[in-house]
């Protein structure tokens, strides 16, 4: 069965731009990611939400986990748990083959913000 595709548009708009300001997120006490390189996706009436590039966050506190969702803006999201401390399970998600219309979120992830501190600023 194919998954519907939507296309952001003026009644589900999509941006992604670059955060202005430096973005950092702890777990506790850790520092999971410091990037000065985020992007802001703002998604209709959504909270905007900080895609940090993988590269910026401590690797070796994630496993990735068999959960996955989609979304038929953005395309099949997948999940990684922080462990090495108190474990956060599936609390950074990203998407590997994201849709075209927020292709500039490949090789960025995003943390829920009830589960770990995001400073930006």
């Amino acid at each position: 069965m194919a998954r519907e595709v939507k296309i952001p548009g003026p009644d589900h708009p999509i941006t992604v731009t670059p955060t202005t300001d430096r973005v950092v997120v702890r777990a506790g006490d850790r520092v999971i990611a410091d990037t000065t390189k985020a992007l802001t996706l703002q998604e209709s009436t959504y909270p905007a939400v900080q895609y940090v590039p993988i590269g910026d966050v401590d690797q070796s506190v994630l496993t990735r986990t068999g959960t996955s969702t989609y979304c038929p803006f953005k395309g099949d999201a997948s999940y990684y748990t922080i462990t090495g401390g108190e474990q956060l399970t599936d609390v950074v998600w990203f998407y590997e083959e994201p849709y075209e219309a927020v292709a500039e979120i490949a090789g960025h992830v995003a943390f829920y913000p009830n589960k770990v501190d995001i400073t930006v600023g």
